[in-house]
Formats: C-alpha cells, sequence, structure tokens
C-alpha cells in the first residue's frame, strides 16, 4: 500500500498524457489523492467558455475534417471546407474557433472556424485596407462583370478587369482557387468590399521594372521575347518589363505591317535606343544591329546609270521604287511620262510592279536618289513639229473632259486641248454633251507650244461655219416664215427655213390681233438682229405688220400736211386781194371821191 501511495505522488506530477488512468479509475489511490490528482489536471485544462472566440491548434487533418484542440477535455471537429482558402494549413497551426457549445449529446466539443472568421472578419479587412496588406481569398464563383471571393469569411467582389494585368476572357479557370489579393475598396456602411489581383501583379511589375531600367544603358543589346504585335509596333518582354519596337525601327525597308518582320513568341536580339525612368517607358531597336543597306550600295553605282526595282508605296505624287532591301528612289509622276498633262502616279504603277529607271539624282550623305521611268523612251514631243504641223488632221482619243475643254491623246505621251470654244460651232454647256471618254475624234491642230510641251487642237474647224451660210442666207431685214417651237419665260424658239433656229421676245410675239403668239403657230417674222459672237438669230412678228402701219400712217399724214398747205396758200390770196381792195377804197375815200 506504501508503494501505491508513492505511485500517487509521483503521477500527480506527471504529465497528463502520462497519467495513470487505470489505477486512478480503480480506485487504487485513496479519496485523499484521488482529489489532488482532479485538481491537478484540471489546473492543466484550459477553462472553455461558449460564444467565444478562442485560438485552437490544429491537430490532426482529413479530407472531410479538421480536429482542434483549444485545451479542453475534448477536441472539436470542423468542416475541411471552412479552410478551403488556406490550402496550407497542416497540423500544429494556430487557428481561431467559436465555441459553439462545451458539450453536445454526445459529449463532443463544438466549435466553428467560420464564425470565429466572421466575428473578426470586418475588423480584419478594415486592419488590411489600411496597412495596404497582401490577403489570400477563395474564389467561390463567378458573378456578373466578375468574382465573389472569400476573405476573412466576407464575400468580396473581384471586377474582371482586376484579375490579370492582361484581359481574361475564361473566369471560370479561376473558381476553386485560393490566389493573392490586395483590399482596394470597402463600404463600412454596406460593409461591401472590392479585392484586385491585378494591383499585386503590376507592383510587382513596377518593382521588376524599376530594376531593369535602373540597369539599362543606350546601345545596349537584349535578348527578348515578342510579346505583342500592332500596327504601329512590336512589344517585347525584357525579363518582367517591356519594351516598345516601333514599326520604323524594325528594318531599313519599308514594310506594312510588323508581322513581316517577326512572330509572336519569337525569342529576338533588341538594341536600346532610349529609355524613361519616370515614364518607364523602353525604345527598342532591331534594325540597328545591322549594317545600314545605303552604306553597303555599290560604290560605282552614278546618276545616268540604268537600276531595276520593285514598287513599294504610290503615293498621289509619285511612286518608291525599291532597288536593294532598305535602298528605294522616288519616281516622280512628272518622270513618268512626257506628257504634262499632271496626272496621279496611280495612273502609270501599283505596288510590286517591276520597273527599269534611271538615276536622275543621288547623295549618298541624305540617302536620297531620284529616279525616272520616261527618260528610257524618246521624246515625242523633240519631233512634234514635224509630226504635227499646224493645219494637219488627225485621229485623237478623248482622255479627259472638264469643264473648259476636252484633252484628247494623238499618240502615247502625246495629247492637246480642245477648248470648248473649238469643240462646235453651236453654243454648249459643258463637252460631256458631244463627247466622252474613251471615244474617238478627228481633230485638226490650231497651234503647239514646243518648249511646254502643249498642243492646242480644234474640232468644229474641220465643217464649215454655218453662220457664214446663215448670214448670206437671212439678212438683217428679211422677212421669212417661222414656226413657233416652244415658248420660255423670256420668249420663244422658232424654226426658221434651212434648220436654222432663232428667237423672239415676248413683246414681239403680239400679233396683229392684239393675241400672243403660241407654239405650233406659223406666222411671218422678220430678222432684227444676227448676233454672231453668241449664234444667236433675232426675229420679230410684230415688225411684220407694224412698220406697214407706221408707213400707212406716215403717208397719211403727209397727204394731209400737203392738202392744208393748198388750203392755207388758197386763203392767203384771197385775204390779201381783199386788203388791197380796202386800201384802194380808204385812199379814194381819203381824196374825195
Amino acid at each position: 500500500m506504501a508503494e501505491t501511495k508513492e505511485s500517487v505522488r509521483l503521477n500527480a506530477s506527471v504529465a497528463p498524457e502520462n497519467f495513470d488512468w487505470e489505477a486512478f479509475e480503480g480506485n487504487v489511490y485513496d479519496g485523499q489523492d484521488k482529489t489532488a490528482i482532479e485538481q491537478a489536471y484540471a489546473a492543466t485544462l484550459n477553462k472553455v467558455v461558449e460564444n467565444e472566440v478562442v485560438e485552437g491548434e490544429v491537430t490532426e487533418i482529413n479530407k472531410r475534417e479538421v480536429i482542434v484542440s483549444i485545451g479542453g477535455k475534448s477536441e472539436g471537429v470542423i468542416n475541411a471546407a471552412d479552410f478551403r482558402y488556406n490550402p496550407d494549413l497542416k497540423v500544429g497551426d494556430k487557428v481561431e474557433v467559436f465555441v459553439e457549445s462545451a458539450e453536445d449529446k454526445k459529449g463532443q466539443l463544438v466549435l466553428s472556424h467560420k464564425k470565429a472568421r466572421a466575428l473578426k472578419s470586418w475588423d480584419r479587412v478594415v486592419e488590411a485596407y489600411d496597412n495596404e496588406e497582401i490577403v489570400k481569398g477563395f474564389v467561390k464563383t463567378r458573378t456578373k462583370g466578375g468574382m465573389i471571393v472569400d476573405v476573412f469569411g466576407i464575400e468580396a467582389f473581384l471586377p474582371g478587369s482586376q484579375i490579370d494585368i492582361k484581359p481574361i476572357r475564361d473566369y471560370d479557370q479561376f473558381v476553386n482557387q485560393t490566389i493573392d489579393f490586395k483590399i482596394v475598396k470597402i463600404n463600412p456602411d454596406f460593409r461591401n468590399v472590392v479585392v484586385s489581383h491585378k494591383a499585386l501583379l503590376e507592383a510587382e511589375q513596377e518593382q521588376k521594372r524599376a530594376e531593369v531600367i535602373g540597369k539599362l544603358e543606350k546601345g545596349q543589346v537584349l535578348e527578348g521575347e515578342v510579346k505583342n504585335i500592332t500596327n504601329y509596333g512590336v512589344f517585347v518582354d525584357l525579363g518582367g518589363v517591356d519594351g516598345l519596337i516601333h514599326i520604323t525601327d524594325l528594318s531599313w525597308g519599308r514594310i506594312n505591317h510588323p508581322e513581316e518582320v517577326v512572330t509572336l513568341g519569337e525569342k529576338i536580339k533588341v538594341v536600346v535606343l532610349d529609355f524613361n525612368e519616370q515614364q518607364k517607358r523602353i525604345a527598342l531597336g532591331l534594325k540597328q544591329l545591322s549594317a545600314h543597306p545605303w552604306d553597303q550600295l555599290n560604290p560605282d553605282l552614278k546618276v545616268g546609270d540604268k537600276v531595276k526595282g520593285k514598287v513599294i508605296l504610290i503615293a498621289d505624287y509619285g511612286a518608291f521604287v525599291e532597288i536593294e532591301p532598305g535602298v528605294e528612289g522616288l519616281v516622280h509622276v512628272s518622270e513618268m511620262s512626257w506628257s504634262t498633262r499632271l496626272h496621279s502616279a496611280q495612273d502609270f504603277l501599283k505596288v510590286g510592279d517591276e520597273v527599269e529607271a534611271q538615276i536622275l539624282t543621288l547623295d549618298r550623305e541624305a540617302r536620297k536618289m531620284s529616279l525616272g521611268i520616261k527618260q528610257l523612251t524618246p521624246n515625242p514631243w523633240d519631233e512634234i513639229e514635224k509630226k504635227y504641223p499646224v493645219g494637219s488632221k488627225h485621229s485623237a482619243v478623248v482622255r479627259n473632259i472638264t469643264s473648259f475643254g476636252v484633252f484628247a491623246q494623238l499618240e502615247d505621251s502625246v495629247e492637246g486641248l480642245i477648248h470648248i470654244s473649238d469643240l462646235s460651232w453651236n453654243k454648249i454647256k459643258h463637252p460631256s454633251e458631244l463627247v466622252n471618254v474613251g471615244e474617238p475624234i478627228d481633230v485638226v491642230i490650231l497651234d503647239f507650244d514646243e518648249a511646254n510641251h502643249r498642243l492646242s487642237l480644234g474640232h468644229k474647224q474641220l465643217t464649215p461655219n454655218p453662220w457664214d451660210e446663215i448670214e448670206k442666207n437671212f439678212p438683217v431685214g428679211t422677212v421669212v416664215e417661222g414656226k413657233v417651237v416652244s415658248t420660255t419665260d423670256k420668249g420663244a424658239n422658232i424654226a426658221l427655213p434651212g434648220d436654222v433656229e432663232g428667237f423672239c421676245f415676248n413683246r414681239e410675239l403680239v400679233k396683229e390681233d392684239g393675241k400672243q403668239a403660241v407654239a405650233g403657230d406659223t406666222l411671218p417674222f422678220k430678222v432684227v438682229e444676227l448676233r454672231r459672237s453668241t449664234h444667236s438669230v433675232l426675229v420679230s412678228h410684230l415688225r411684220t405688220y407694224q412698220e406697214i402701219k407706221e408707213k400707212a400712217a406716215a403717208a397719211e399724214v403727209e397727204n394731209t400736211k400737203k392738202a392744208v398747205k393748198k388750203v392755207n396758200a388758197n386763203v392767203e390770196k384771197t385775204t390779201l386781194g381783199d386788203i388791197d381792195a380796202l386800201a384802194a377804197l380808204k385812199s379814194k375815200l381819203e381824196k374825195g371821191e
């Protein structure tokens, strides 16, 4: 029995896990020692208070449950789903739990990690937001415009634009993933939380950018990967920081799109052209790693030499021809044809054409060259006076129509202008009334300017001037029969003999009965004026009868005047005789006879 008491004393001071429970439960110890042992054991246990958050230790983890000890008589079992936000959870980790019950019907300690997080989650969110901490969040599901993330037990919103630096199309790949986030916005009133993963990536990228830029030097050659291709250039990843190769720095030759030089994902070497530490911009070059093509141009090449090349660009003023990769010359539109009329370069060439040209100017220092195509063919204007003398007749083709005339081509590079006044003897408003582009037309050479390569052509001169006959057949004062064809606000068009058309003003259309002539009336008309400059014949119906009346009235007035004069003469004679008789009578009376 003494040994048993000694064992009790020894076991009273041992650790709980080494305590002899069989001896204790079998009443091996006396009552006094048993009470002391119970008090000693109770001192090793934490006081469990229900409805409070306490810290516990993870003692076991399986797929469905996490066992947590808070120092009580028993351990609590928590659903493993409560720890989805923390995939790195391991045995021995300290976690906060909410004591729902110290002992359920089965005598089991009931704990909740989810409730513990919920009770302290908002304080943690505010603290993390104020301190700009990086927090872990569990992506629960997709939602409109983004995703729902569990952060400290609170559902936070992750906008789609804040998932990654580059645009994300497939949101589902992030569901059920635990990711680091930064809390970027909170609303205490509604307890809304907005998080961002992009902010962390940008901060990391900014740090890498600063490190890379800090080591950069102009002229430094680096290796990078083509990350993005745009129509204006190529973005190259230099190891966490991007640089831009502008399209003009990709190749010494002219290119239409960067894809002609590089491909996405390709590893390339580039040279640092410039960088800005404040704006974090890096300008790169690719063509600078090779010698300039102009420096390798044949030194024997000189003005007057013939070269072959390919048209790589066309503008209204000319075409650029590449004679070697990166070496090009301009063929101005005036050097494409001997024709002096201004054309567009598109009328002569198109991109991709293989052409032969002559070097007109060559400046190796300025790296400029001008070329000519027309110089390889004889100048037709050298023999123009012999081939096309003034007065000679030719057949041409209408190439262009303007408001002032028609350009007609006699042969390649030789064309002249038919002024609108030389197209027809009749008055026209626009040349298109008579001709169309592409139609043949007979012309006569009126004049030429050899120095300026200009030809003046005529078309109406090939037919007699109808006005010579009109002036002969319809002299002013002639009365002819005409028909009113149509009327206008000012007068009427009159058809005269010989397919000649005249015009009569409204005041001259009044008939003898006082009525106005109308279309369809056939009446006598008098030619009152011929206007050769405007090819107009002015006629009058009124004057055909008005002048006759005026002559008859004038004759009657003249006869009346003569009769009055005769009567007056007789009256004057009678009056004078009477006066003489009276005078003689008076004289006799005075003498007393």
